[in-house]
């Protein structure tokens, strides 16, 4: 990340659509021009892969490491495509505005799907395109359509729980699978197609408008997953597929019982073995996407949180080693200018400290966690702000800045806002102080959710750690991000060098 600069925080699921969900169709371009106008640099955006409903639809909770989430297709691009007719987007359901309906959105862009995959089986689109796509990303494009396949023709059951022959993964029970079932998996390879050139005409876009765009990678996949069905020796599990020990954090800001993400933790030999070939094709895949990637719970890379399968909550685990400079050595070979940002909020110890320095990653810091206790001494507060992070007032997994002042924060933490601050008022300027702050620091690079750009309220939290329901929801209302408001981030990013 070269110099001052800033950048806004906004997945794509919470962009505005008549279609139910953020997409990548018209919206996604006006809120690159939006970014281009106000002089930003940066679009940061959470993970791009498939979500399920078994995990409320958690971008960190995905049935690959590299696929991606084809809810986000645009049905308008696919009617740019030749793929559908009018008609056939004419009439959208009646979607909420303000919220994902995860559920109407599955079954409303399903039935579009299929009819585009269908005109595309008819002579329409790019075949030639779709063969080269396909050739090109063989490696996981095939494993995780069959995959996906598999797991609606067994009632989206996970995968130990299919039979013995699918399950272990037999040539001829995989062969047969193949066959019966291939419409389905040629669907599959053809919308992760169809959302690989939509994507791609939004990156080029981004990128003539000097936008680059900030990707994120969840340190640990699901155990329900293409990527553990396809190579479950990279993880710990026993001999009949079962997790062993699972991933989680010990009790700290979020959690008084830690939070137990359950995902399998890796087999780190296994990988070594392989020269992490699995973590290098996973990490050009997303880059292929973005410009940066955030590698979330970074410290994770270097020791995490083992907790043995079965247990109710996070606090009985244990630290444990991993191979971080070994591991990061391989990527910084295949990718020089080691284009990744540490997420190192949390427990992070002096180790955790000395990769970073070592392979020279920028870290994080989030305004909101300043006031917690005594601002003195903490890292977040904007007095101790070094150079090589990026700054947030609040991240996706806080409270928006005017909610934390308003509904969440003791009397004690608002005594030490208004007295560092010297506010007078209430929410909303606490959440125009620390806009302000950020954009003023020392850090290289600020970034702005935009609920806090916008002063918006708990009605605008999109997730909440630790709680599985409700979350992953919020959309932002077309024109809501006014004239005024880009003007005024144009004016305090030109005044902070931030231009």
């Amino acid at each position: 990340m070269n110099g001052r600069g800033s950048g806004l925080l906004l997945h794509i699921t919470s962009l505005p659509s008549r279609y139910g969900i953020g997409d990548l169709g018209p919206a996604a371009f006006r809120f690159c021009d939006l970014l281009s106008s106000a002089r930003q640099k940066y679009w940061q955006i959470l993970p791009l892969n498939p979500t399920s409903g078994g995990h409320d639809h958690s971008p960190y909770k995905s049935t690959s490491a590299s696929a991606c989430n084809t809810l986000l297709i645009s049905p308008e691009e696919l009617m740019k495509a030749g793929l559908l007719d009018a008609a056939a987007i004419e009439h959208a359901p009646d979607f909420p505005a303000a919220s994902v309906d995860f559920g109407g959105v599955e079954r409303y862009k399903g039935e579009l799907f299929s009819a585009a995959f269908e005109n595309f089986r008819a002579g329409r689109g790019d075949h030639a395109g779709y063969g080269r796509f396909c050739r090109e990303n063989g490696g996981w494009l095939s494993d995780f359509a069959l995959f996906t396949a598999l797991h609606r023709q067994y009632g989206d059951r996970p995968w130990n729980l299919w039979p013995a022959d699918i399950r272990c993964r037999q040539p001829d029970a995989l062969a047969a699978a193949q066959k019966d079932l291939a419409w389905q998996v040629e669907r599959e390879q053809f919308l992760q197609f169809v959302f690989h050139g939509q994507w791609q005409a939004l990156h080029a876009y981004c990128r003539d408008r000097n936008i680059r765009i900030i990707g994120d990678i969840p340190i640990y996949v699901d155990y329900d997953s293409a990527d553990v069905w396809t190579h479950p020796e990279l993880f710990c599990l026993d001999a009949s597929g079962r997790p062993v020990v699972v991933a989680g954090v010990p009790p700290d800001y979020f959690s008084t019982t830690g939070q137990l993400w359950g995902n399998p933790l890796y087999r780190w030999e296994a990988h070594e073995k392989e020269g992490y070939a699995w973590w290098l094709g996973r990490l050009g895949r997303v880059l292929s996407c973005t410009d940066l990637v955030r590698i979330d719970h970074f410290r994770g890379l270097v020791a995490y949180w083992e907790v043995p399968a079965g247990s109710e909550n996070a606090i009985g685990g244990r630290w444990v080693p991993a191979p971080a400079d070994r591991f990061l050595t391989a990527p910084r070979a295949r990718f020089p200018e080691m284009p990744v940002i540490a997420e190192d909020l949390g427990i992070i110890t002096p180790d955790v400290r000395e990769i970073m320095a070592r392979f020279n990653l920028p870290g994080m810091r989030v305004l909101l966690f300043a006031f917690t206790d005594d601002p003195a001494g903490n890292p977040h507060a904007p007095h101790n702000i070094p150079r090589n992070v990026l700054l947030y007032p609040g991240t996706h997994d806080n409270a928006p800045a005017r909610g934390w002042y308003d509904d969440v924060s003791a009397p004690a933490e608002r005594d030490r806002v208004r007295l560092y601050f010297g506010l007078e008022g209430g929410g909303r300027e606490f959440a125009r102080a620390l806009v302000r702050h950020a954009m003023t620091s020392a850090a290289d690079t600020a970034i702005l959710s935009v609920q806090d750009l916008l002063g918006l309220g708990m009605e605008a939290r999109l997730n909440t750690p630790g709680t599985e329901k409700g979350n992953w929801r919020w959309r932002l209302a077309e024109g809501q991000v006014s004239p005024d408001v880009v003007d005024y981030l144009r004016d305090l990013t030109t005044i902070t060098g931030r231009a």
